[in-house]
């Protein structure tokens, strides 16, 4: 351990208690790394101890002082100088759903808003969705109100001025408030009313409660009062959004109030536990109060990498408390800040492999990540979980080499710990001799005495591989495939399957990463670090020699941490006023922070300072936080200014998303203060100085060798020298290949590999691989390669995604992530696609094949095609999909494409999604197959005439409304495409074009394969059944399918005979829209991940009708075909398989706005203004189908689309509206044996002049219930409308409140699609259908609840992009 400067008082100890090991690291006070004493111990053992932790201070206090301490015997704490601890209890109690019960208090209109979320389901292609359980047992309302009185998308930038909130008396209606926006109170609460609310929960019981109100950020007063009510009345604990994280968004504030309220009581409670075990206290207060006799600081590790002190350690930052203390470990011993390496951390345990990124000497921090489906806002570190660790699961699926992500967990583990368990990765690395049981604890067997099983391990190999082999070789011997290649394909697709998060981690953030060091702990990480590193271009591996305790060591390494924040809304300037304020405001929380430290002890020569503002540029959601430049920085960059933000946010801007937008506002979102406690000097050699000094030895063959084995490698068991980690001097190397080994981790080293020792680590370097592994047979298909290549193919296709998402400046593209990368064959079929958004599954290669078949013969290098036409594969106009071939020679082998959702592309109406179009010209640019590229030169003339001059051509119609937009994301297409290209010509490279030609192919057969093996089993299970369904639009236009299965072949005829004539109107469906919703139903029926290609469609044929409205005419409008008509497909099919009730069958599209080109007459060469102004675009969510063995989920997106909604108070700060009520509409789903989902209820009043569109379905028709469940009740859209001096007020009218002079509204039903001008003060009420309900009510259910194997993953920023991708359909 590192030398404090503390008092030499004595004893140090740091703890990590995990799931399955408690790991202690003590020092008696020399902080040196010699006398540091490690302890490992079960964490639940309770016929030996009650508590780990206290069981692993107790040995150690037992040896330093000498003497045996009796268990049970109060611990003297006068002998220690702290203790420092990382906990899984928060964590465990939120997985296990064991916390406090709690109530919830919110604003009137959102009792359900942690219900719906954001709307989105965590799985796309799950008919039976699941949610996460919300964490409160009982909701209050309060009835109280303020809002944003400007918003932020205003064009005239209105400010409206008041006092600040110190300042005024409580009846102003006008406030500044915490952010510096002005704050509107519509609604006062009553305390008589709050009190008996409350009073009512206590009576129930509840002690625990937590309190989030709309805009409470930024105007805590409402929030404040609740608190000291409840306070009054006798509640425990009370946690108060504002007080946790004042930062916008009601959705993660509520979820983290309530994960506070919940976790924090359980954690208090194991600390009073924990404390019983001392005489004396424990921590800072203990340490004044007994005048540093007894007391002993004791502080707790938080998710965000700093310490506090037990009294204040929280629930709502205990979550990451074990896996932070890793981070903190490898951080502060594997950077150095002279070479400014950056470092990925690659921690793999026993249940979890998570990986993060420490560089620039700060750690990574998110402010929002989902934990056991619990999404916090709060700083906390960057972990990402990428598989479950040594315990991830083998399988063979579908022709596929499976690994996870089941895992075999603690119990029963593996199948080598002796109960019983399945084949996961130790298993295999135990097979291979890559792991090896004369160094793993002996703790296995009925009497816990025995070694690992190996025997175990061999005998269910021998099973897979038997049934490996029966689908692979058919009885012929020579294709076998023996055990060590079976167990070694395995590990192969095990490193493929971590490799790809972590280069998302990565390169998401703008860094390259070949350019890291891996730093690798955890039991497992060392026996596939080498492979890790190899696929990701890393060329050197540090492992400390604590690397399997690391999480205890970085305890000890830590700082005390006091985090401030608060919000703001300042446009940034480099002017004095604006500086001046943000300084004084940065003071005062620096201020609060040095007092809380120096409570703790500390002096002010020991605290410093990280300042950061979160900064975004106006109109983006992609906010930065910035951190203040340091002095060097400021003199090398910045003239010396140290206050230089907005440059500081411009340059990561230009790092992390490719651009800048010189001509936008940046935005201050909050302002925050980091302060640490700074509780050790540093330690005594970086590995960079280290290994200046060292001058390394190879080791003679057989010198300090422990023993040989036979160990697996590329190509087959090589004779391997096996060392002990104690037998190795400093500076000996060890050439691969090779095992290190000591009592708690395993280091295999490659051939080619070479592993050196110095002071603090063993550093692995990667040589030259001599390039065997790359020769691939292409006779025989290899289902090792094949599930290789898999991986391969997605990966490019998620990595161009990532190109795409930098460079573009849209919206659309860069936050909602609307877009889809893929590659195709040489012939047009789909390879891989990504993200997977079902719209796209299908017909992208109906385009890509359409302008290759145009094209054949004509296309030279750089060239690149644009398209967006729906005859010509494309969905609705705005996704314009762009096309680049890749030549070996003169041919062309394959293609890739990516599609965009433009936010305009002209038309009628802004934002290109009209209501009521009735042809193809009135939804904007049509592009059928135009050059956008010619042999590398961009042809902006002619996109712009495409774009911009000839849609404004039509009646009525503008050109594009954002050309400058259009082009940037065009060429952002063209770029991503050739990130494409170069990362297949990298893998032709590796491995040949003929291989990587192979594998495209055998790819998609392996697909065929699913499906046909999948239409075999259906036609089992509905012998002798009709497949066929029928469904109507809402204007009555029927989808009749009938579907005929050769159970013979596997194949399937869809046929659509009887299906409605082209429609008047925008519910047409171009052909590639039946495509995509038959692929997803598909993946849906298989429910396992296949690879979703061109090969999932080749056993299928698709018959539609031509000039029906599923196969339109070149001038048919077909905005409504890919939102409504689409989901109405999905439907008919699932409805054909007899798979579920229909869901909402809806994506009940909703736009409003003003402003944008109109002209004074409807001919088309009259003279054109422009009005500045802005639009807004959502899809509201529904009800799900209950199924045969789940009940339908409320207020969720299903089938064909998946995007979040806007968040309450980001949707009140952007647009001039007030949200009424966001809630489920009760009732709404059909009844039966399994309910179907609720719809929800959306009321929103406008507070300017606007023009509303909806376009939606089921307003007419009910989703229907099946097998005998009731129909859910249809949709319905209200328009709340003022009608002034009308006499009578009929039902169907009301009054409006609090108005002086008397304003009558009217309730009028707008239809399924229609658009409307809304006056300021009047309301759209959009009412969303339920789904319909499974089987006669009454009949005993048959749910079967099935947990995510993810559940307990830790969701960062990878998961967050993946969610986001998936939620952009």
């Amino acid at each position: 351990m590192a030398p404090e400067k503390r008092s030499e008082r004595g004893i140090r100890i740091a703890i990590d208690r995990g799931g399955t090991f408690t790991d202690c690291v003590g020092n008696p006070g020399t902080g040196k790394m010699e006398d540091d004493v490690v302890i490992k111990l079960l964490s639940v053992d309770p016929s030996n101890y009650d508590d780990a932790p206290l069981e692993g201070i107790r040995r150690l206090l037992s040896k330093f002082t000498g003497k045996e301490i009796p268990r049970g015997e109060p611990l003297d704490t006068s002998k220690i100088e702290s203790i420092r601890m990382g906990t899984t209890v928060a964590t465990n109690a939120l997985l296990e759903r064991k916390g406090e019960d709690i109530a919830l208090v919110v604003t009137k209109g959102f009792k359900d808003c942690l219900e719906i979320g954001n709307q989105s389901r965590p799985n796309i292609f799950a008919l039976d969705i699941q949610k996460p359980e919300v964490l409160y047992k009982k909701v209050v309302e309060i009835d109280e109100r303020v809002t944003l009185e400007d918003y932020a998308e205003d064009p005239e930038r209105h400010e409206t001025k008041a006092e600040s909130i110190e300042k005024v008396d409580n009846n102003a209606t006008l406030v500044r408030g915490l952010s510096g926006e002005t704050v509107r109170i519509l609604q006062r609460p009553s305390e008589e009313k709050i009190k008996a609310q409350l009073q009512e929960v206590y009576g129930s019981g509840l002690r625990s409660i937590a309190v989030c109100l709309m805009h409470g950020y930024t105007y805590p007063n409402h929030e404040a009062l609740i608190g000291k009510l409840a306070k009054e009345i006798g509640f425990e604990h009370v946690s108060l959004s504002h007080k946790l994280m004042p930062m916008i968004k009601l959705v993660p504030r509520t979820t983290s109030a309530c994960a506070d309220a919940y976790l924090t009581p359980a954690i208090k409670k194991y600390i009073q536990g924990f404390q019983a075990g001392f005489e004396g206290g424990l921590g800072a207060g203990s340490v004044k109060r007994e005048k540093g006799s007894k007391g002993a600081r004791c502080e707790f590790m938080q998710s965000d990498g700093g310490l506090v002190d037990v009294d204040m350690f929280s629930g709502l930052r205990a979550i990451l408390s074990g896996p932070a203390g890793g981070v903190v470990g490898y951080a502060l011993t594997s950077y150095d800040p002279e070479t400014k390496i950056p470092v990925i951390g690659f921690d793999m345990g026993g249940t979890s492999t998570d990986v993060s990124r420490y560089g620039s000497g700060r750690y990574d921090h998110v402010f929002e990540t989902t934990t056991a489906g619990v999404t916090i806002q709060s700083p906390q570190l960057d972990i990402n979980t990428v598989a479950a660790g040594g315990g991830s699961r083998l399988f063979w699926r579908n022709g596929l080499f499976v690994v996870g992500p089941e895992s075999a967990s603690a119990h029963p583990g593996p199948a080598c710990y002796r109960k019983g368990g399945p084949l996961t990765i130790t298993d295999a690395n135990l097979f291979l001799g890559r792991l090896l049981p004369d160094f793993f604890p002996k703790i296995f067997g009925k009497n816990e005495d025995e070694g690992l099983d190996v025997e175990a391990s061999q005998n269910l190999f021998r099973e897979l591989a038997a049934d490996i082999n029966k689908e692979v070789a058919g009885g012929n011997k020579d294709k076998e495939m023996s055990l060590d290649e079976v167990a070694y394909g395995f590990i192969k697709i095990a490193n493929e399957t971590m490799a790809r998060p972590i280069r998302s981690l990565t390169e998401a953030r703008g860094h390259d990463t070949s350019k890291h060091r891996l730093a690798t702990f955890g039991g497992a990480g060392g026996q596939h670090a080498v492979a890790i590193a190899e696929a990701l271009g890393i060329s050197q591996i540090l492992v400390h020699r604590y690397s399997s305790v690391l999480s205890a060591y970085g305890m000890a390494l830590a700082d005390v941490v006091d985090e401030r924040q608060e919000p703001e809304s300042k446009v940034w300037a480099d002017d004095a006023d604006v500086r001046k304020y943000l300084q004084q405001k940065m003071a005062d929380l620096r201020a609060k922070s040095t007092a809380t430290l120096k409570d703790q002890g500390f002096s002010d020569d020991q605290i410093h300072f990280e300042e950061y503002l979160n900064l975004r540029y106006r109109g983006t959601e992609s906010a930065l936080m910035v951190v203040k430049p340091t002095k060097a920085e400021a003199e090398k960059e910045y003239d010396g200014d140290e206050w230089a933000f907005g440059k500081a946010f411009i340059k990561q801007h230009e790092q992390e998303f490719g651009f800048t937008l010189p001509d936008r506002d940046i935005i201050v979102d909050d302002v925050r203060a980091r302060g640490i406690g700074k509780t050790f000097e540093g330690l005594e050699k970086t590995v960079d100085q280290q290994l200046k000094e060292i001058k390394p030895k190879d080791l003679p063959k057989g010198e300090k060798q422990y023993s040989t084995g036979q160990v697996y490698f590329e190509g087959g068991r090589q004779e391997t020298p096996i060392y002990k980690l104690e037998d190795i001097a400093v500076g000996d190397r060890i050439r691969g290949p090779a095992i290190i080994a000591d009592g708690t981790q395993t280091i295999v080293v490659t051939p080619g590999a070479s592993a050196l020792l110095i002071n603090t680590h063993v550093i692995i370097t990667i040589g030259e691989t001599d390039g065997q592994d790359k020769k691939v047979d292409t006779k025989e298909v290899d289902p090792i390669m094949l599930s290789i290549f898999a991986h391969r193919f997605m990966a490019i296709a998620e990595q161009m995604g990532r190109a795409l998402q930098k460079t573009s400046v849209s919206t659309n593209v860069k936050e909602r992530l609307d877009y889809s990368c893929a590659l195709f064959d040489s012939d047009g079929g789909l390879v891989a696609n990504a993200p997977h958004l079902p719209v796209h599954l299908g017909s992208m290669s109906t385009c890509v094949k359409k302008q290759a078949e145009i094209w054949k013969g004509k296309l030279k290098r750089g060239d690149v095609l644009v398209s967006n036409h729906p005859m010509f594969g494309g969905t609705h106009l705005p996704d314009i999909t762009v096309i680049t071939p890749a030549f070996s020679g003169e041919s062309i082998v394959f293609y890739v494409a990516s599609r965009a959702h433009h936010a305009d592309i002209g038309g009628i109406l802004p934002g290109s999604m009209p209501p009521n179009s009735r042809e193809l010209f009135q939804e904007g640019a049509a592009i059928k197959s135009e050059k956008l590229v010619s042999e590398g030169h961009f042809n902006e003339k002619r996109i712009t005439e495409l774009l911009h001059e000839e849609p404004a051509q039509w009646p009525g119609c503008s050109g594009t409304r954002c050309l400058a937009d259009n082009i940037n994301d065009l060429k952002a297409q063209v770029a991503a495409n050739q990130k494409g290209i170069s990362l297949i010509s990298t893998l032709i490279e590796d491995y040949g074009e003929d291989v990587v030609r192979f594998y495209m192919k055998n790819i998609q057969d392996n697909a065929e394969l699913s499906v046909r093996n999948l239409l075999k089993e259906v036609s089992k299970r509905f012998e002798g059944q009709d497949l066929s369904a029928i469904d109507y639009m809402d204007d009555g236009s029927p989808i009749k399918l009938k579907v005929t299965i050769d159970s013979e072949k596997g194949e399937a005829v869809f046929d659509f005979e009887g299906t409605g004539s082209e429609v008047y109107g925008n519910i047409n469906a171009p052909e590639a829209v039946t495509f995509s919703a038959i692929i997803y139903c598909l993946r849906c029926l298989i429910s396992e991940d296949i690879p979703l290609n061109q090969g999932c469609l080749k056993p299928i044929h698709v018959k539609i009708p031509k000039k029906s409205f599923l196969s339109p005419s070149d001038n048919a409008a077909v905005v409504g075909g890919n939102v409504l008509t689409s989901q109405r497909v999905t439907d008919v099919v699932l409805r054909a398989f007899h798979a579920c009730a229909a869901s909402q069958g809806d994506c009940n599209n909703l736009t409003f706005g003003f402003g944008g080109m109109t002209s004074t007459t409807t001919s088309s060469s009259s003279p054109r203004t422009e009005t500045k102004g802005f639009g807004y675009y959502e899809t509201i969510a529904g009800g799900s189908g209950a199924g045969p063995t789940w009940h339908g989920t409320s207020g969720v997106h299903t089938h064909m689309t998946n995007t979040r909604i806007t968040d309450a108070e980001v949707f009140e700060r952007r647009y001039p509206v007030l949200l009424r009520e966001f809630g489920i509409r009760r009732g709404s789903g059909g009844l039966g044996m399994h309910r179907g989902g609720d719809g929800v209820v959306r009321d929103i009043e406008f507070r300017k002049d606007v023009v509303v569109s909806i376009l939606s379905e089921r307003r007419v028709f009910r989703p229907w219930g099946a097998e005998g469940g009731g129909d859910a009740e249809r949709g319905l859209n209200v328009w709340v409308r003022s009608v002034e001096g009308v006499g009578g007020v009929d039902s169907k009218s009301d009054v409006a409140e609090g108005k002086g002079e008397e304003v009558r509204y009217r309730y009028i039903n707008l239809g399924g699609k229609n658009t409307a001008s809304m006056k300021a003060g009047e309301r759209i009420i959009i009412n969303t259908p339920g789904g319909g309900g499974w089987g006669k009510e009454g009949e005993e259910s048959r749910e079967v609840r099935k947990q995510d194997p993810m559940h307990a993953w830790r969701k960062g920023s990878v998961a967050q992009r993946q969610e986001l991708a998936e939620a952009s359909a």
